[in-house]
Parts: C-alpha cells; sequence; structure tokens
C-alpha cells in the first residue's frame, strides 16, 4: 500500500513541476508583466531548469511504482494514472494562475472519461 502512495504523491510533485515549468512562463514572463521582454531562450533556460526537478520526482515514482521491479503498477498503469494526475493538476494551476480560463461541460465529459480509461486500465 506504500508503494500505491509514495508512487501517486510523486506524480502530483512531478506534475506540479512540469506543469509550472511548461506554462507558468505564461502567466510570469507574459505581456503586461515585469518580465514580459525575457528572451525566449531565458525562458527556455529557466524552463528546463524547473523540468529538473520534474524528473527528480518523475522518475523514483516509475522505479517505486513499476511491477517490473516490484511495484503495484503495471507499464499501462503508470501511464494512464500520470496523464489522469497531469490533467488534474493542470486544471488546479489555470484556475488559480490563470482567472480567465472558463470550463464546460466538454471539459467535464472529458474528464469523465478519462476516469474511465483508467477504470479499464485498472481492471482485471
Amino acid at each position: 500500500m506504500l508503494k500505491y502512495i509514495y508512487t501517486v504523491g510523486l506524480l502530483l510533485l512531478s506534475n506540479a513541476f512540469m506543469t509550472l515549468a511548461w506554462y507558468g512562463h505564461l502567466k510570469f514572463f507574459g505581456k503586461g508583466t515585469a518580465h514580459g521582454s525575457t528572451a525566449l531562450f531565458g525562458i527556455i533556460l529557466l524552463s528546463w531548469g524547473i523540468a529538473f526537478f520534474e524528473y527528480c520526482f518523475q522518475v523514483p515514482a516509475n522505479r517505486i511504482g513499476s511491477s517490473e521491479l516490484g511495484g503495484p503498477f503495471s507499464l499501462m498503469q503508470l501511464k494512464v494514472l500520470q496523464e489522469v494526475i497531469t490533467l488534474f493538476v493542470f486544471v488546479v494551476f489555470s484556475s488559480l494562475l490563470f482567472k480567465n480560463i472558463q470550463f464546460n461541460y466538454n471539459h467535464l465529459i472529458a474528464f469523465i472519461l478519462l476516469i474511465a480509461a483508467v477504470y479499464f486500465v485498472f481492471r482485471s
């Protein structure tokens, strides 16, 4: 049971860094911000620096969770779990930082289908 918790927790942390690396620059280095004129190369380097921490959590999560190394999840289960966690973290991140994001029924239906994907991938 502990490996389940560690895997999910590390995936949550990993995806928090990934989402910040991929989308944070739009908020903190976009037009109208104090750093809006930062060169693209500088933003790329900053994103790579943040993504380093993503890998510091992602790699252990996959190693702890992988059934290949004694963990509870198959490779397919790890991937689907990671994708659902990515979307969960993205929704929280975008809701907090980007106030102009509107979620509607299309998004709700897509999330329900993703939850269904998790159900089917974990089904025996």
